[in-house]
Parts: structure tokens; sequence; C-alpha cells
């Protein structure tokens, strides 16, 4: 079989499509044949040794799949071969196979084709474990959402307005904004990009601040870090939440901790995977949640463009350049 394999640092350059012996299910795993494969910002981080995990090499990246179970090991009980599955793998997904813990996988309901379920669980269970776990957002309140139309900002749009919430999608270009509103934000804003100086920073500030009105935002969802985080949190409303998705924008930010005295906020790390080795139980159930709002309508994966497995490393590259919106996915034949 086939699989994209990072076997030196470096950007989506480096990578290599070869040929490699396929997988056996061991005891508690199962074999996946891989129909197609969410692109995320963590593969782009992986293949440099700048994410929280490096795993040893070779190895593929791709952290999220959906395909058809081939074979299952011993004491697999909740899948079976022949079924449609997705699933969180960390790693390893950009291959036509995949042997992976049987429990990372989720049956797919019917009406869902295999590129929106590659661009489902990464995105939505992030999402919707910042807004519900660690902010506990509420009909009503107003939330901010920082790179909105990528794709944990366009899941937090969707779940926001699922909820009740006032949802204010911020993105780089007025096309990133108005596919938001088409998703359901109420308003949206178009911020500059940085870097910014002091002038630069209190002009975002003003930006943000007229765009979440005179009370601030109660939620605010930030995926992108650098110089835009300390301005958003200026924006906050009092006792709000400011969630610390990610850093799409480069640099982890510095924030003068005066801000949350003066707001009296809450700085809130919303780390997904970590959380879902630690609550197995509450990420079924979230799951399960995600699974009946799909089937409800009330959230839909925006698959923005599609690549081969043999173009997969510029499914990467093109996700790394800021430019997509929604969800980019790869598919297998």
């Amino acid at each position: 079989m086939k699989a994209l394999l990072s076997k030196e640092v470096g950007g989506p350059d480096t990578l290599v499509l070869e040929d490699v012996a396929s997988p056996e299910a061991k005891p508690g795993f199962a074999v996946v044949e891989v129909k197609a494969i969410g692109v995320n910002f963590p593969d782009v981080l992986i293949i440099e040794d700048k994410y929280q995990f490096k795993p040893e090499r070779p190895f593929s990246p791709g952290g999220e799949i959906a395909g058809v179970v081939k074979s299952v090991g011993e004491g697999v009980t909740h899948v079976k071969p022949g079924d449609r599955v997705l699933g969180n793998t960390g790693w390893g997904g950009m291959a036509e196979e995949l042997a992976l813990e049987a429990a990372r996988l989720v049956k797919m309901p019917d009406s869902m084709p295999f590129d929106e379920a590659a661009a489902f669980i990464m995105t939505y269970g992030t999402s919707w474990h910042a807004l519900k776990d660690r902010a506990q957002l509420k009909a009503g309140q107003t939330m901010l959402v920082l790179g909105a139309a990528g794709g944990v900002g366009l899941a937090a749009v969707e779940l926001g307005k699922a909820v009740g919430a006032r949802v204010i999608a911020a993105a780089s270009s007025q096309e990133k904004v108005d596919l938001c509103i088409s998703k359901g934000a109420d308003a949206g804003v178009v911020y500059p990009r940085g870097p910014f100086d002091k002038d630069g920073q209190k002009q975002l500030a003003a930006l943000f601040k007229e765009a979440t009105g005179p009370n601030g935002a109660d939620v605010i969802y930030d995926a992108i870090g650098d110089a835009y985080a300390e301005p958003a949190l200026r924006s906050i409303a009092w006792e709000g939440k400011y969630l610390v998705v990610g850093f799409a924008a480069g640099e982890i930010p510095k924030i003068p901790l005066n801000l949350a005295l003066l707001k009296g906020c809450d700085i809130v790390g919303v780390f997904w995977g970590a959380w879902v080795g630690k609550n197995p139980q509450k990420h079924r159930e979230s799951v399960a949640e995600l699974m009946a709002m799909y089937e409800q309508g009330k959230i839909k994966p925006y698959v923005s463009e599609r690549f081969p497995l043999a173009r997969a490393a510029d499914a990467i590259k093109h996700l790394a350049s800021r430019r997509a919106m929604g969800k980019v996915v790869v598919t297998v034949e």
C-alpha cells in the first residue's frame, strides 16, 4: 500500500509517497481502508517537530480519517469489517490503510459522505469541547471567533449558533467573513494582517470592541494567537472566558496578566486531544451529541478543496498558506 511519509524534519516538500507494508490488526486494534483524510494545522506542525507530540520517523501525518473497517483484532466488538467509520488518529492517517485503536473509531451516519466524515471529528470535537466544557457558552451570550473561516473556527461558528449565541466572525478577508455569515454568523469583522506596532494593536483592539459592542464578548474563541490575542482580550466582557485554542498566525502571544485582573476574566486552555484521553466516556457523549446535530442539519463540514493522496503534500502546503477556508481533505481512490 502507499503512504505519505515524513522521513526528515521539514515542510511539506520533504514528504514522500512510498510503498509500505499493509498493517495487521493487533488485539484491540482495527485496520481501516482509508477513503478520506482531513488536513489540519497540527499536520503542518508535526512534520516540522513543532507539535506537542513528536512521533518516531518515518511516520505519516494525518490526524483524522474516514473509511471502511477491513479487519479487527482480538477483543474488538463495537466495530466489524465492512463498517463505515471515522476516527481521530493523531498521525498516520495519510495512507491507504491504517491500524489504530478500535476505541478511536466511530460509526458514521449513513447520510454522511467520506469527505465530510474526514473533516468532522477534530474540528467539531475541539470546538464543542471548547464551547461546552471549557466556556459553558449559553444562549444569548456574545462570542467572538478569531480565524473564523478555518476548520475549527467555522465549526465554532456553527456550534455557537446551535447553542443560541450571538456569533461575531473575525477573519482576514471579506470573502472569509461572508462564508462565516453563510454558515450562521450574526456579524463579521475583517482584521488586517500583522505584524502590528503599538498603534496597530490599539486600532485592532478598537475594531474588536466596535464589533462586540459596549458589553464586550462573553466568550472569545482564539485559534490564531500571535499579535491578535491581546487586542482581542481587550474586547472581552466582565467575567468573560478567553479560549486559547491554537496559534495558526505563528507566534505564541505573551498576554499582560493585568488585563485578566482588570476584566475579571478567565484565560482558558483548550487541549481536546489530551481531554479525550482523560475523559473517554465524556468524549463518547460529545460525539453522540455532534452526530445528532449533524443529522438534524445544524452542523455540516464545509470542504473547500480535495486533493488525491498523490498530492497530499500540496494539501498540507495549501493549508499552511492560510488561504484555505473550511476544511481541506485528501481523498484515496
